[in-house]
């Protein structure tokens, strides 16, 4: 539960108390410290079942929304929002999570004032682009003034804040449904038949064959998700309404109904998607060298990956070097990207939910990227057995070897008003914003994604050495926190295969 966009909902107040000389900058400042300590104090309760074999320490998602737009289309930066940011860089604390919003109407100064407590490495705060997520609730069927009004509630998904349920249904691992589409629909993992039967992949003349088979299995399990996730929806409608909550959503008292039973102005339901780096370097890597240049076959492909490379690391270092990646601005593999994207929107969009709205498409990983690399064996990209698979749309963990803006540029091609939100990690090394002109080359940066239709980048700025340290010496890096996914935790808090996934990363040394 977060209170939306914060700044905006206190500005009125602090400009009276300002203008009548009831109330300091300074206290005002004091004030909002006290509220981020008082959020940081109430613990997240203890997580259970795969939710903690995910992760076991990720908090509330008490999300601050800063700046951005207001309702009627104006920029919603105010004094609160530079204060906001300010006991940030001060507290740097686990919770309250923050985001900056920043559209075309926003303050050069606010952005760059951002990226000076971006650059301090707590990543905090994300960033939002209300340009784009704005397109994407008004083309679910919000109106102009309550898109402006919604945002982001946790990690990177948005909605119509007071107005809206839009529940997350759980998320889908696409890099998985082509290990099954590989394995006719077995699960090679447990040897279980789990999808359709799409015909023996060596028998595959071409990549439009296999593609064709990999979109089969994309609908059926799609559409198997849609058949739980309404069944489960129908069971919190029933047994588990939110009366409390409901009070203070618009029109569930109108409508008498609960906040899971039809109640709110808008009811949206999310299915958050996986792995896109993943998915697209191993479609590319079958497209290129089994497919086109023949350089190995199916056959020699499904063997490595079914014995996890073993003796065959010339193969791998083969197709982790000679092979287009996503995220390079390469239109070999972002052509890939951009196919599957728009094929789990298709696969997704429209289908009806149990409130008489429908799913959207999300792509969202949290932590679930850790845990799904645990349930598969090693990938045609060169990734090994068990290790994470890419997270969100971000590219494939060291893929992106052209730099950030060559990243920026190759999910610029995705159309995201399609989805309800895309999460991007970046990891910069701290010496490439040390200067004033290294946080203007930032602020760029973030403005040329959100020219291309980006909905949301953040940074982890931090380098590898300091990371082995903190692995090696936990006692000397007790503050230090990382971003992970949609939300930043204590490096030393972190089991050993998220600790990986943030080190994994590529490590960015210059724009």
């Amino acid at each position: 539960m977060n209170p939306g966009h914060f700044d905006q909902h206190l500005a009125p107040f602090y400009e009276k108390d300002i203008r009548e000389g009831i109330l300091t900058r300074e206290e005002a400042k004091e004030l909002m410290s006290c509220f981020f300590i008082k959020v940081n104090n109430q613990t997240a309760p203890p997580k259970v079942g795969i939710t903690a074999k995910e992760s076991g320490t990720y908090n509330d998602f008490t999300n601050l929304n800063i700046g951005g737009i207001k309702r009627d289309g104006s920029d919603g930066v105010s004094e609160v929002s530079y204060i906001m940011l300010e006991t940030i860089d001060d507290l740097h604390l686990l919770q309250p999570g923050s985001a900056l919003h920043i559209s075309v109407r926003t303050p050069e100064r606010f952005l760059r004032e951002g990226c000076k407590v971006i650059r301090k490495g707590y990543g905090y705060p994300s960033v939002f682009n209300p340009d784009t997520y704005v397109m994407e609730l008004m083309r679910q069927g919000k109106t102009p003034e309550d898109a402006r009004e919604g945002g982001c509630s946790g990690c990177i998904e948005v909605g119509a804040f007071g107005k809206e349920a839009y529940v997350l249904t759980g998320y889908l691992n696409v890099p998985k449904i082509l290990e099954v589409t590989l394995h006719n629909g077995i699960d090679p993992v447990s040897g279980k038949k789990v999808g359709l039967e799409t015909g023996d992949p060596r028998r595959f003349r071409s990549y439009d064959e296999l593609y064709a088979a990999f979109r089969k299995q994309i609908q059926y399990f799609v559409d198997m998700k849609v058949r739980v996730s309404n069944y489960i929806d129908r069971m919190f409608a029933k047994y588990a309404p939110a009366t409390f909550l409901s009070l203070f959503i618009d029109d569930c008292i109108a409508r008498g109904k609960d906040y899971y039973n039809c109640g709110p102005r808008y009811n949206t339901t999310y299915i958050q998607c996986t792995g896109l780096g993943t998915i697209t370097d191993s479609l590319s890597v079958l497209k290129k060298h089994v497919f086109e240049d023949k350089k190995f076959t199916m056959e020699q492909i499904l063997h490595a990956t079914d014995t996890n490379f073993e003796g065959q690391e010339a193969m791998r270092q083969f197709i982790l070097n000679r092979t287009p990646f996503f995220g390079n601005d390469n239109d070999y593999a972002d052509s890939i990207a951009v196919k599957v994207f728009d094929d789990l929107y298709d696969a997704i969009e429209g289908k009806p939910n149990t409130k008489g709205e429908c799913f959207h498409l999300n792509m969202l990983s949290t932590t679930c990227h850790v845990y799904f690399g645990k349930v598969m064996n090693a990938t045609p990209n060169g990734r090994l057995a068990g290790r994470a698979i890419s997270d969100g749309t971000s590219p494939s963990h060291g893929a992106d070897t052209h730099g950030p803006s060559a990243v920026v540029k190759s999910l610029g091609k995705l159309d995201q008003v399609k989805s309800g939100g895309t999460l991007l990690n970046q990891r910069f090394l701290p010496s490439l914003l040390k200067r004033d002109e290294d946080i203007a080359k930032l602020a760029s940066l973030i403005r040329s994604y959100f020219a291309l239709g980006g909905h949301h980048i953040q940074f982890n700025i931090v380098d590898t050495a300091t990371l082995h340290a903190a692995q090696k010496h936990p006692e000397e890096y007790r503050d230090l926190l990382v971003r992970v996914a949609g939300y930043s935790d204590y490096f030393n808090d972190m089991n050993a295969d998220l600790q990986y996934d943030v080190i994994a990363r590529t490590a960015q040394e210059s724009f």
